[in-house]
Parts: structure tokens; sequence; C-alpha cells
């Protein structure tokens, strides 16, 4: 049951930070070719927050 919660969590999470990210390359207006950086970066801290999110759940209950 946690880890259907988490899982959907983290898939809405990281579909919202994506748009947020797509918007400030746009506002910005960063170049095509930085683009690709910016989201592998944002995608991967995002992914360490999500699964230290999951041990800090399933470990304390």
């Amino acid at each position: 049951m946690v880890i259907t919660v988490t899982i959907l969590f983290s898939l809405f999470y990281l579909f919202q930070i994506n748009k947020m990210t797509f918007a400030l390359c746009q506002s910005k207006e960063i170049p095509e070719e930085k683009q690709p950086k910016i989201y592998r970066t944002v995608n991967i801290l995002i992914t360490i927050l999500i699964l230290s999110l999951y041990v800090e759940v399933f470990f304390s209950a």
C-alpha cells in the first residue's frame, strides 16, 4: 500500500517539476543545447529526494 501511494505521488511530483522546469527554460530563454543538461540535473535531484522520502517512510513504519 505504501509503495503504491509513493509511486503515484512520485510520478505526479516528477511531472509537475518537469512542467516547472520547462516554464523556467522558456521564461529565461535558455538555449536548446543547455536544456537537456538542466532537465537531467533536476530529474536526478528530484529522484534522490523521492528515494530518500520512500526510505524514510519505509523504515519509520
